[in-house]
């Protein structure tokens, strides 16, 4: 439970292999390349690769052409990557060519067989008027108009009742109403505007129909029937021809994507000369595999060296746990990363989030049911939230277990502890003489969490050679033990009537490491030989009286900010007992109360302990030992 130990990788080659160099490391999922620009900004004579790609154009072309195809590509093993750009963007347009050739006859052959059977359900429509229709359509002075239009356009027509025409409706679907109307010459494009502005679709009936409407269904239906055919042929055409590209198709891809990524990677080329360069970093455990993907293409140097050996370059950090506590890594992140040198708080928060989780939320039944929903939610929907819902759900379990509640009953555990010889409940949470003891335990949790982050603070302090950090801080050795001093003295004068808080008491362990804070940026001055108060005394001890001040009341503000693990506590088992005071009420329906009532508490409870945990996290303890300035691994892959 760590930091991955990182080396930095330069890897070398001259401009005769920078492709198929580029190829390979395309390819990399465990390298975290480096900007070229952070090298060469800082050096004069070098270069960022920087050359116009001539296959993306290619590639959105292969792209979209799959696309109109419906064609999903697969990825092919590839020999070789050469491409001859002429050639292969001919080709594309050829497959493009004809497929849309395909493609549009059958987008015509459905129209028209869509656009028949509109006029055989027409023609039926107009059968009923026992008109031939080679007498209906031969009229010259009258216009005739077959279709159909909105059911709620109908009612419209109202307000053009003074326009001459004739309106005749055959009868009404769902939606639409088929009918016909008939003008004169003159009048043909005033009433034609006015049934388009009421959405008037026209059925034209094809010029092949003949004779009596029984005669012209005839005829359409033949005609369908031969579309049909010819659609079904062109259909298998289609779908043949798809067939026979896509395995070109795949293979052109393949390879448009593996030389449009080289030319994606640029930004991390240097130009050295006639040689080219790529740095970044390489898990350790990963460097000869990394090494082995180069070593058969001739002029590739591969240098691995430590991970701080160029100063131009800050080393990522990527985390690395065990099961348990890999799931809160996403807590930490939503903080910030840590420095590579510095400590992994994944761990820590793993432990103390399920801690207070735990504590907060503790019922046996509720906690059970929120480890499953968690379960569920990481297998089925593959959310990381639901891998801490079953580690915080188990612990819930665990406490409910110790408090004796189960969905919110107070009594059913009662046999399990008297059968370990309690005579009763070791914690009645309802009890009016609890309350006090849980508080006080709430803060004397929340006192050794806030220790523990000061001596994390310490070491880590030590470790990066902050002496001054480590010894003055308020989160350092001084604040420790001011704090410690405080929280000893109040507990054992208040709880055990012994009298601590006497004058060398609080000169030694409360005045001294209080002064120390109050004078941290001078004796870090002095441990760096520079001078006390370069900005004088006077606004030097206005600025540190006031942030003293501040020191102090954050302090007072931290430790009270435990107390809502108590208060949690309590809310929990009031509501509880506020669901059981209402299956009490409603007789038979009680069953549906306990089941409504325990999933209300729990998405709503949940929710809010889940979020107040995470601020004690954030302000309670992250803040006093991890700033979250570091820069996370990002493989190639994932950029």
């Amino acid at each position: 439970m760590a930091i991955t130990k990182m080396r930095l990788m330069n890897i070398i080659t001259d401009k005769q292999h920078l492709e198929e160099m580029l190829l390979r490391f395309s390819t990399l999922d465990n390298f975290h390349p480096e900007l070229a620009n952070k090298i060469v900004d800082r050096v004069s004579g070098l270069a960022v690769l920087n050359d116009a790609n001539p296959y993306a154009d290619l590639l959105s072309k292969v792209s979209e052409l799959c696309a109109e195809m419906d064609l999903t590509l697969v990825k092919k093993p590839i020999d070789s990557y050469f491409i001859n750009l002429d050639e292969t963007n001919k080709m594309i347009n050829e497959i493009k060519a004809k497929f849309d050739q395909i493609h549009e006859i059958k987008k015509e052959l459905q129209t028209v067989i869509e656009e028949n059977k509109m006029a055989v359900i027409q023609v039926k429509n107009v059968s009923a008027m026992n008109i031939n229709f080679d007498d209906l359509f031969s009229c010259r002075y009258l216009k005739i108009r077959v279709g159909r239009m909105p059911k709620q356009s109908v009612d419209k027509l109202q307000y053009y009742n003074n326009r001459p025409y004739i309106f005749k409706e055959f009868n009404k679907d769902e939606h639409f109403c088929w009918c016909m109307y008939i003008t004169t010459m003159r009048y043909e494009g005033e009433v034609d505007n006015i049934f388009s502005s009421l959405h008037f679709e026209r059925v034209r009936i094809p010029d092949f129909v003949h004779g009596t409407p029984e005669g012209a269904i005839k005829e359409l239906e033949e005609d369908m029937k031969q579309d049909q055919e010819h659609l079904d042929h062109v259909i298998e055409t289609e779908k043949k021809f798809v067939e026979e590209s896509a395995e070109r198709l795949s293979e052109l891809y393949t390879k448009l994507q593996c030389l449009n990524q080289t030319y994606e990677v640029q930004k991390y080329v240097v130009l050295l000369g006639e040689r080219a360069s790529i740095s970044g970093f390489v898990p350790e455990e990963d460097v000869e595999r990394v090494k082995q993907q180069f070593a058969d293409i001739a002029n590739v140097e591969v240098e691995v060296r430590p991970a701080h050996s160029d100063s131009r370059l800050t080393p990522p950090t990527k985390l690395k746990n065990n099961w348990f506590v890999r799931p809160f890594e996403m807590f930490v992140e939503m903080y910030g990363m840590p420095c590579y040198e510095d400590f992994d708080p994944t761990p820590f928060v793993a432990l103390t989030y399920c801690l207070l989780f735990g504590i907060m939320f503790a019922d046996v039944g509720q906690g059970l049911v929120l480890s499953l929903v968690g379960y569920i939610a990481y297998k089925k929907m593959n959310m990381r939230l639901g891998e801490v819902g079953m580690r915080i759900g188990l612990f819930s379990a665990f406490f409910g277990l110790i408090f004796g509640s189960v969905f919110g009953n107070e009594e059913l555990l009662n046999p399990m502890f008297h059968a370990l010889g309690f005579a009763e409940k070791p914690f009645e949470v309802m009890a009016p003489s609890f309350v006090m003891p849980l508080l006080i335990s709430a803060i004397a949790i929340g006192a050794v969490l806030i220790l523990v982050s000061m001596l994390i603070n310490v070491t880590q302090s030590l470790k990066n050679k902050q002496l001054g950090k480590a010894l003055f801080s308020q989160n350092g050795i001084a604040g420790f033990i001011l704090y410690g001093s405080l929280l000893v003295g109040i507990a054992l004068q208040m709880g055990a009537g012994i009298q601590v808080l006497t004058l060398p008491y609080i000169l030694i362990l409360i005045g001294i490491p209080a002064v120390l804070i109050f004078m941290q940026e001078p004796l870090e001055r002095l441990l760096e030989h520079e001078k006390l108060f370069p900005n004088g005394f006077g606004g030097f001890f206005m600025e540190a009286f006031f942030e003293m001040f501040e020191i102090c009341l954050t302090f007072l503000a931290n430790t009270m900010s435990y107390l809502r693990v108590g208060g949690f506590v309590l809310s929990h088992a009031g509501m509880m007992l506020v669901v059981s005071t209402l299956m009490s009420m409603v007789g038979n329906a009680s069953p549906l109360v306990f089941v409504l009532g325990n999933i209300f508490v729990m998405v709503l409870e949940g929710m809010i302990v889940g979020i107040q945990v995470l601020r004690l996290e954030f302000y309670e303890m992250f803040s006093r030992y991890f700033d979250g300035n570091g820069i996370a691994f990002k493989a190639l892959n994932n950029n």
